[in-house]
């Protein structure tokens, strides 16, 4: 199977899960676990060849301008963490399926959380760091859906606006690192990168990308300072917190400092960031977990504590060090994801997660007492289980660290796991061990199979990868390891190493440290209550809230909703942008001779510019102020033919008239003149800046058409291959239907989102009392006295049939003459509106057969199939084809898919265009309407 597909299976699995609802709940979680367990099959297929040192990738080029190709890798640590997310991923739909109550819609938890797990398999399995942060940044927006599940409660909306902004934030951050560290590389591609190290290592942009990205990785693998997010993301449903704190989000950052380790790692930089931060962040999740009482706290920061001893481990730099993460990664996922079950376990049978009010549940709980007790003892680091055997390589490699003095991190390492047996054998025994509390609502009991069969497989994970890591672990480890480092990796993970590894003792001091800390609980816990300290969540708040103030206050000066204050502050930004650019470069002298001036052009430039002072002069007279933007407008249609753009012209006088007509609609809701005036000195200063930008224009038209071309002129490829290429003779329309078509299949969608923007506020406003009074209030001037003139009526009835047909004979000679759909439709929209104008919304409106929202669906979804048969072909998105046919007797035919396109941009124009002027024509009927109910 190919990586590709791997990585699209769960985003595909997502689609079917709501749909499979209907059916029950044992339906939805079976689609879902399905396409986990084939994205797994899938994945386990390239096992043989991974292990065995090789990779297997797939590549699809996507956007290649940019360097962004669509490849997948699968090598030693894609095979390890995508089998971690996939295989721990099904193990959480089934123990959703029994976990969630009845009432919860799980179809859409399960599409929540397949699109999660697809972003997670995205992530370790893309070969492109642009395509990286694509996935990168859709973890943080399906996590965001996961963890604020629960809408209804607070914490649980803090706590997934918390881990978007923080995670976001690194994300926006890692962008800009992963583009240095690409533009030093000179590719995009990992597999590329990961091999230029000591040039990387070597650049001045070294320090800057290295901060930019881990600065990404630390927010996201819950690092210190940025630790606080995710103990609040246990606000989500167990079977999130499991998935998430054991095999996929927070694990992204983990992943990204081993994928990039080759290119990073083994710089004193490097060392002081990356082992600094993980040992803090391993002492300080540990110490707050050991005072923890809600049993998803405890275990949410012994996660950002292990996170820390992973990535302490990935800074040492060393060989040894890396094969060490790599195994306490696999272990972490196994125990971790099993004691979030057993917490959610206890929380349904309980009701509680209130440690203190637990205790003796060994009694009423026996099978779940066992899960717990050996996913607790392994990730307490106790023998023979797997967290034993991560702990004692953690501390074997700390050994040998020498930070100031040669006890240091020894000791710090040796504490943070004496902190961790604590907590663990806290969480334990508090909750399982002692006598049972009375204070229970609820008799707990064992659940049935199905949220103890998940947790239990973990269990004996945890078991025989402890007693038989060799035979279970060791060949992933290895294979990660080697990836990781970039040499091959056979480690050796056994039990016993025998008494003269430091770790040993180490470890020893550790187990017998926690056991003295758990001992004296309560008065260290009087301890750590007497003494104030920071809480991150209120130093968030604050931070969060100031930022919001700021923003607030900038905005409320900056965009006041005064539509002249927001475009002079945009002009006067981007004059000083093109001013600044001038400047700040040499200028030579133009080259290219100018065209030779004729007096009609001259005359037809003076008449524009006299117009266009005329608008700025009469603009307090609204209805001049229209007519003579209406001259600009033909004047400048008139050029276009007089410089050979037929085209344009076309387009221009086209969209000239529909333009003046909606205006003219719009004004009858507008004074006939300005209200009020600007001060002499605000028209002074809107008249320097209107004089700079004017001339700041035209200085570089000028500059630019005065100079030869420093660049390809893409022109040139666009009139070589209109013909060859997409079967047309006019250049234009292969453009927009052809080489540019996704622009323009954007353009039409804008369109249409305009015109149902329109529709949407006239119905607001006829949905209200208040805005129909005044509306029927409103004085729009006398009327002519003859509402639906003989003379206007007869020559539409005769100047449809003649438009509609001159539209028909526009829209198919658009391949390769003037003209098009654009065009087209709307030669079609005057054509109907001039029904509107002559006899009347009403008589118009009820002889109206087709409806404008129609048409535009009709035009956006025309385009989409024709774009996506293409797609389908084997062929970008929207390239056209064409043949020649022979149909006696019209002789040569050519038949293009263009045509296709072209008649969904038709309906789309013709359907935004008399939807907009419909609904504008409705509130001035309604005007009128009201009007004459008043005089009456």
């Amino acid at each position: 199977m190919s990586p590709a597909l791997i990585a699209a299976l769960p985003f595909l699995g997502a689609l079917f899960p709501g749909l499979a609802a209907r059916f029950g709940r044992g339906p939805a979680s079976l689609v879902a676990g399905m396409a986990t367990a084939l994205a797994l099959a899938g994945l386990l297929s390239h096992a043989p060849a991974v292990l065995a040192g090789e990779a297997v990738a797939a590549r699809f080029t996507w956007i290649p301008a940019l360097g962004l190709d669509a490849s997948f890798r699968i090598d030693g640590l894609g095979m390890m963490f995508a089998g971690l997310i996939l295989g721990i991923g099904l193990l959480i739909i089934l123990y959703a399926r029994f976990y969630l109550d009845e009432a919860e819609p799980i179809g859409r938890f399960m599409t929540y959380l397949l699109l999660f797990q697809g972003a997670m398999v995205g992530i370790v399995l893309s070969d492109n760091i642009l395509l990286l942060l694509v996935f990168w940044e859709l973890t943080s927006l399906s996590s965001f859906l996961l963890i604020g599940w629960w809408q209804n409660r607070p914490e649980g909306r803090l706590g997934a606006r918390m881990a978007l902004a923080v995670t976001a934030g690194g994300g926006f951050a890692m962008i800009a690192g992963m583009l240095i560290l690409g533009n030093i590389a000179g590719s995009h591609d990992i597999s590329e990168i990961v091999t230029k190290g000591a040039e990387i290592q070597a650049s001045p942009y070294y320090l800057p990308a290295l901060i930019l990205i881990l600065f990404g990785a630390f927010t996201k693998s819950a690092q210190f300072p940025f630790h606080f997010w995710l103990p609040h993301a246990m606000a989500a449903p167990t079977p999130v917190s499991a998935y998430l704190h054991s095999a996929t989000m927070v694990k992204a950052g983990l992943f990204l400092m081993a994928r990039l380790w080759p290119a990073l790692a083994g710089t004193p930089e490097w060392t002081a960031i990356v082992a600094t931060a993980g040992l803090v962040t391993l002492l300080l999740g540990a110490k707050i977990a050991f005072f923890k009482d809600d049993l998803k706290a405890i275990l949410a920061f012994s996660t950002v504590s292990h996170l820390g001893l992973i990535t302490f481990l990935l800074g040492i730099g060393t060989k040894a060090a890396a094969t060490a993460a790599m195994l306490h990664i696999l272990c972490h996922a196994s125990f971790k994801a099993a004691l979030f079950m057993v917490a959610g376990i206890v929380d349904h049978a309980a009701h509680t997660r209130d440690i203190r009010a637990l205790g003796g549940l060994r009694k009423a709980m026996p099978l779940t007492f066992v899960i717990a007790a050996i996913a607790s003892l392994s990730m307490a680091g106790f023998p023979p289980l797997n967290g034993f055997l991560s702990k004692e390589m953690m501390l074997e490699e700390a050994s040998h660290l020498y930070w100031l003095t040669a006890w240091l991190v020894p000791a710090l390492a040796t504490a943070g796991a004496l902190l961790s047996v604590g907590y663990s054998l806290r969480f334990l025994s508090h909750t399982f061990l002692g006598e049972p509390r009375e204070s229970l609502e609820h008799a707990p009991h064992d659940p049935g199979p199905g949220l103890w069969a998940a947790p239990a497989l973990l269990a004996v994970l945890v078991v025989v990868s402890g007693l038989l890591p060799m035979a279970t672990f060791a060949p992933f480890v290895d294979a990660a390891a080697s990836a990781v480092t970039g040499e091959t990796v056979h480690a050796h993970i056994a039990l016993w190493h025998g008494l003269e590894p430091a770790a040993l003792w180490m470890s020893l001091m550790a187990i017998g440290g926690g056991l003295v800390i758990l001992g004296l609980y309560p008065q260290l816990r009087a301890l750590w209550d007497a003494f104030p300290r920071p809480d991150a969540k209120d130093i968030f708040d604050a931070v969060i809230g100031a930022l919001a103030v700021l923003a607030q206050g900038f905005t409320a000066t900056v965009h006041n909703g005064a539509l002249h204050r927001a475009l002079w502050t945009a002009t006067v930004a981007m004059v000083a942008a093109g001013l600044w650019a001038w400047w700040g470069a040499p200028q030579a002298a133009g080259t290219r001779p100018p065209v030779p001036l004729s007096f009609v052009g001259v005359m037809g430039f003076a008449v524009m510019a006299l117009a266009a002072l005329g608008v700025a002069w009469h603009h307090h007279e609204r209805v001049l102020a229209l007519i003579l933007t209406g001259i600009v407008g033909l004047l400048l249609s008139g050029a276009f033919a007089w410089f050979s753009a037929p085209d344009l012209a076309l387009t221009q006088i086209s969209v000239e008239v529909v333009t003046i007509l909606l205006m003219l609609l719009a004004m009858n809701f507008l004074p006939a003149k300005t209200p009020m005036e600007s001060a002499p000195w605000r028209r002074l200063r809107d008249l320097a800046v209107a004089a700079v930008t004017g001339l700041g224009t035209a200085a570089l038209a000028y500059a630019l058409m005065s100079r030869e071309a420093l660049f390809p002129v893409i022109s040139e490829f666009h009139w070589a291959q209109s013909k060859p290429g997409a079967g047309g003779t006019n250049a234009v329309n292969t453009i927009i239907v052809d080489f540019r078509g996704y622009d323009t299949f954007g353009e039409i969608i804008v369109l249409g989102i305009a015109a149902l923007v329109i529709f949407a506020l006239a119905e607001a406003v006829l949905g209200s009392a208040r805005a129909c009074a005044r509306l029927a209030a409103l004085d729009t001037g006398r009327d002519a006295g003859d509402s639906h003139p003989v003379m206007l009526v007869a020559g539409t009835r005769f100047l449809l049939p003649v438009a509609l047909t001159v539209g028909v004979y526009i829209f198919l000679r658009g391949h390769n003459l003037p003209g098009g759909g654009f065009v087209a439709g709307l030669i079609f929209s005057i054509a109907v509106l001039w029904q509107y104008m002559a006899s009347g919304y009403d008589w118009s409106d009820r002889r109206q057969k087709f409806n404008h929202h129609a048409f535009i669906g009709a035009g956006v979804l025309t385009a989409s199939v024709t774009g996506l048969g293409a797609w389908a072909m084997g062929l970008p998105f929207l390239t056209s084809g064409y043949t020649h046919v022979y149909l006696w007797p019209l002789d040569d035919i050519e038949l293009a898919t263009a045509a296709l396109f072209d008649l969904g941009v038709f309906f789309c124009v013709l359907g935004a265009v008399m939807l907009s002027l419909a609904t504008l024509s409705r509130l001035s009927q309604h005007t009128r309407h009201g009007r004459a109910e008043r005089e009456a």
